[in-house]
């Protein structure tokens, strides 16, 4: 192999390493600067509290003055009365992070002092005003190797550039003389600790508060999500986004996904403080998971059967459509049993949503002995279509839920959505940061897959079946989506005036957010 040969060789090699070594989020979720003035807003109060409560170092020193000889000086027990920020601003630095810049602040300080020259003496108290502080801090972004985010000060810089002081006591023209040495040194000891403040603040405040994004959800006791970053927080001009993992797994035993998350292409959506985006990985891999997990599972029995409903789950019942029952199994109890064969997969696209998933339903004869008889197989197919994505909401909550079609109305928001022609209409909200939902059940279609009873019409069995669906099954399913699951917040986050979008790959839910503090003790 030549030498150019090798080169286009190795530089292939090293595309494809570097590809394989990308990986694209499952969930991503967007800050804009709403949202950042927003936090700034709750994290400037909070600064303002901190720095307020400075402690300032006693002050002392020796100089000497012409014709008069050596000064010696102390300034103690100084007090912070106040600190004030009323001008700031938070700005993204696109590939860097944040910076946070101060204008126009100002403090006030109470203090003693004292000096001595030669065998003159004199002390007092002093009112001090510091104005025209400026401060700027620079705050990098990044994740540990837990996938949780971090957040650290890279720079910090004050300045003071008006420092006003009254003095009392018996002397004024001893004041002059050490009132710039005084003012001196007090602007650097204040421009330092500041600094200080600002960095102590940030690591011991601001980081444990980031790091309470969860990076690991419970959904129930078979299945959770992955939601922990995939690289460090990427600052743009207009946004901040943070890529996630969006990934369910079964509780049970974790097994890699069998498809890639796609690419996604984040809209250029910014009304609201903050944005999530779940992609269609996101909710495929809940399929996987819970079907994995053998959750695509459900029995029907006698016993489920709400009490006012008129019959029984037995061949009696059925041998009225299903003659043959009452001769070959009389007066027996029966079981159904509702299984995917495989894990459902979906598809979100600008059009709406795509979804094909097959049911097998198994009728049994329960024998004297308590053993199963088979007696058909039933087929349901729903092929599946949404002219919104809220859809995916309920699927993603609950595996069942891929067991019916729905269809939504465009225009939904956080509460209601008017239901359309089809299968299910569904309520989808938002309780406890948790998206939650209900379903009502509409008719549904059946094919014989198998008999072992002899041939019977199907369609005769529309009507009972739509019962035991929404008399049994729905019940047990909105219970479910009740709870929900929770989407990836720090502590202390309520979520207000949400919508819901729908894109290529990708649904697409937006809010604006309150931080609720703790209740002082």
């Amino acid at each position: 192999m030549g030498a150019q040969s090798l080169a286009v060789a190795c530089g292939a090699l090293a595309l494809c390493l570097a590809l394989a070594g990308a990986t694209n989020p499952g969930f991503v979720v967007r800050i804009t600067q709403a949202g950042l003035d927003y936090a700034h807003q709750q994290g400037i109060a909070i600064l303002e509290k901190e720095l307020a409560q400075l402690k300032l170092p006693d002050i002392s020193g020796d100089f000497r003055i012409r014709h008069v000889g050596k000064v010696h000086y102390e300034i103690s027990r100084l007090d912070l009365r106040s600190f004030h920020l009323p001008y700031s601003r938070i700005s993204l630095v696109p590939s860097v992070g944040l910076q946070v810049s101060i204008s126009n602040a100002f403090a006030e300080v109470d203090g003693n002092w004292r000096v001595k020259i030669h065998f003159i003496r004199d002390h007092g108290s002093f009112d001090l005003k510091v104005e025209n502080i400026y401060i700027k801090i620079s705050l990098k972004l990044g994740s540990d190797t837990s996938g949780k985010p971090t957040i650290d000060t890279s720079d910090c810089s004050t300045r003071i550039s008006k420092v006003r002081v009254h003095f009392s006591g018996r002397f004024g023209w001893l004041y002059n003389l050490f009132y710039s040495v005084i003012e001196s040194r007090f602007r650097k000891a204040l421009e330092s600790k500041v600094c200080e403040n600002v960095v102590d603040s940030v690591r011991t405040e601001l980081q444990p508060y980031v790091q309470t994004l969860p990076v690991t959800a419970r959904i129930d006791a078979m299945a959770g999500i992955d939601y922990s970053l995939v690289a460090p927080p990427a600052a743009t001009a207009q946004s901040l986004d943070v890529d996630l993992k969006g990934e369910f797994f079964s509780l049970a035993h974790r097994s890699t996904v069998p498809f890639p998350p796609p690419a996604l292409a984040f809209p250029l959506d910014h009304d609201r403080m903050v944005y999530f985006g779940a992609s269609s990985y996101f909710f495929n891999t809940a399929g996987f998971a819970y079907h994995a997990a053998g959750a695509l599972v459900f029995e029907i029995t006698d016993s489920m059967i709400p009490k006012g409903v008129d019959f029984h789950l037995n061949t009696s019942t059925f041998s009225a459509f299903v003659p043959q029952l009452e001769k070959m199994y009389p007066d027996m109890l029966m079981k159904l049993r509702l299984s995917a064969a495989s894990a459902p997969f979906l598809n979100i696209g600008p059009g709406g949503l795509a979804l094909k998933p097959v049911v097998d339903i198994q009728a049994y004869a329960i024998l004297p002995n308590s053993s199963l008889a088979p007696l058909f197989l039933l087929s349901l197919t729903c092929p599946w279509t949404g002219s919104s994505p809220a859809a995916f909401w309920l699927v993603g909550a609950v595996p069942l839920g891929v067991w019916f079609g729905v269809r939504w109305d465009e225009h939904c928001q956080s509460s209601a959505l008017s239901p359309q022609t089809g299968n299910v209409s569904a309520v989808i909200d938002i309780k406890s940061s948790h998206i939650v939902g209900s379903l009502k059940v509409g008719r549904m279609k059946l094919s014989l897959k198998h008999s072992d009873v002899g041939a019977f019409q199907v369609r005769t069995l529309q009507s009972i079946m739509n019962i035991f669906a929404s008399s049994i099954l729905l019940p047990r399913l909105n219970a479910r989506l009740d709870q929900g699951f929770p989407l990836p917040l720090p502590d202390r986050i309520q979520l207000s005036n949400i919508l819901v979008r729908f894109h290529q790959n990708l649904l697409l839910l937006g809010a604006d957010v309150r931080y609720q503090p703790r209740a002082r003790r």
